[in-house]
């Protein structure tokens, strides 16, 4: 995996972006089983501010652009979602700091504090049948194939398998947090809608990163 520049991290969070917005429909059909069917709804109309305020981020550096994006996020995405999402990026942004490129044991770091962020604001953990139920395990795997000397497409391909399969899991679970929780038993044999988007993002930059241009 080679070194990311700010380029790269603007792509994967404009993919990001795009995915939430195009998936609006199905992430409110899972959410909607056990949940209170708002999350479709609501990261769709958060990153669709993203999308619509793009060109006036300040890209002064990696930390201050994602730090821009946090605050939109956090503000602008309703429920749960908003702050669980921005704490992660926000937590990522200031693992980052003011520089222009991330080598890969960077970007690790900055993936782990996400994650930390997400069980703190949470106050959940892998096996709690949440997003981090995908994301702790394809971030494993991102590590993993950085150790091996991966290539980057080849490294989120990988990462993208494991969130699917992971996601996939949460069906067996019973959720422990959030409005799904109240449904006790009830929410086995569910997918966590938080789970499957990690998966579809994953999946989403696996596909368009071998098309993307250089980025410097």
């Amino acid at each position: 995996m080679s070194t990311a520049s700010l380029g790269h991290v603007e792509a994967v969070v404009r993919i990001t972006a795009q995915a939430c917005v195009d998936n609006e429909k199905y992430f409110g059909e899972l959410d909607s089983v056990v949940g209170d069917g708002d999350f479709g709804y609501s990261m769709a109309r958060g990153f669709e501010l993203v999308i619509q305020d793009w060109d006036g981020f300040d890209r002064a550096d990696i930390g201050t652009f994602l730090k821009k994006i946090a605050v939109v996020i956090t503000s602008r995405i309703g429920g749960t979602s908003g702050p669980i999402w921005g704490t992660a990026m926000l937590r990522a942004a200031s693992t980052a700091g003011a520089v222009t490129s991330l080598e890969p044991a960077q970007i690790v770091a900055m993936l782990r504090a996400g994650i930390e962020g997400i069980k703190a604001r949470g106050r959940s953990d892998v096996g709690d049948k949440t997003l981090l139920d995908a994301l702790v395990p394809a971030v494993d795997t991102i590590e993993q194939q950085i150790a091996a000397g991966a290539d980057t497409a080849a490294t989120l391909r990988a990462a993208a398998g494991t969130a699917r399969e992971n996601a996939e899991a949460t069906r067996a679970m019973q959720a422990m947090r959030g409005r799904a929780s109240y449904t006790g038993e009830r929410s086995i044999g569910t997918l966590d809608a938080g789970a499957v988007a990690v998966a579809v993002i994953l999946e989403a930059l696996a596909d368009q990163w071998p098309d993307l241009p250089a980025r410097s």
